[in-house]
């Protein structure tokens, strides 16, 4: 069973947009949708693009390198129902955004 640990601060994280964070040897893509943060796999499974790096647009996220798209609420991808990402639990304690790892 994991534990919930801080992936980020709230505080640095504007509606409508994602960071890549490094934590506990995981590369994790942390987006702020609306006020409501979402962690996915930071890794397209297409062809490994930097899904953190890639633009949203409500809770989809494109790949910057190809264009594969991912719910960040599901992990599920737009484009191949059949592929997803995964994705975190998360919780919000204060300013600290926490994932299930």
């Amino acid at each position: 069973m994991g534990e919930f640990v801080r992936v980020t601060d709230s505080a640095n994280m504007k509606p409508g947009s994602g960071i890549v964070a490094e934590v506990n040897g995981k590369t994790l893509a942390i987006f702020n949708v609306d006020g409501a943060f979402h962690v996915i796999d930071n890794t397209c499974v297409h062809r490994g693009g930097p899904l953190g790096e890639g633009d949203l647009a409500g809770h989809v996220v494109t790949c910057p390198w190809h264009g594969w798209e991912y719910d960040v609420a599901t992990g599920g991808c737009v484009n191949n129902p059949s592929a997803k990402v995964v994705r975190y639990h998360v919780k919000v304690e204060g300013t600290d955004v926490k994932a299930l790892l």
